[in-house]
């Protein structure tokens, strides 16, 4: 079994930045991939931010310049540093890992999201 925890949402006004942590637990043997996707309330789940093993990243043009993702890969966690935020990004941030599991499946895993709010 893999769980995924996030971290760190919350208010911020605009201009301000939050830093998301992701981390990933249980039976894991490693981590191809983790990104970050959203839900703003009666909007599609979109992604955010991609990072694969190899540490190329892939971003949302709407985020390129203001969104950093990173791993730390020895703690299995993602973080998403998220600067000159916007009402715009106000949403559900969800994170997602592919994960190779010991003995078993590869799997993506779901966290249960962390709510950001940007707002004056």
């Amino acid at each position: 079994q893999v769980q995924v925890v996030e971290s760190g949402g919350g208010l911020a006004q605009p201009e301000g930045s939050l830093r998301l942590s992701c981390a990933v637990s249980g039976n894991i043997f490693s981590i191809d991939a983790m990104g970050w996707y959203r839900q703003a309330p009666g909007m599609q789940r979109e992604l955010v931010a991609h990072i694969p093993s190899d540490g190329t990243t892939i971003y949302a043009d709407s985020v390129k310049g203001r969104f950093t993702i990173f791993r730390d890969i020895a703690k299995n966690t993602a973080y998403l540093q998220m600067n000159s935020l916007k009402p715009e990004d106000t949403a559900v941030y969800y994170c997602n890992a592919r994960v190779r599991t010991i003995g078993g499946p590869v799997i993506r895993v779901w966290g249960q999201g962390t709510q950001v709010t940007v707002s004056s």
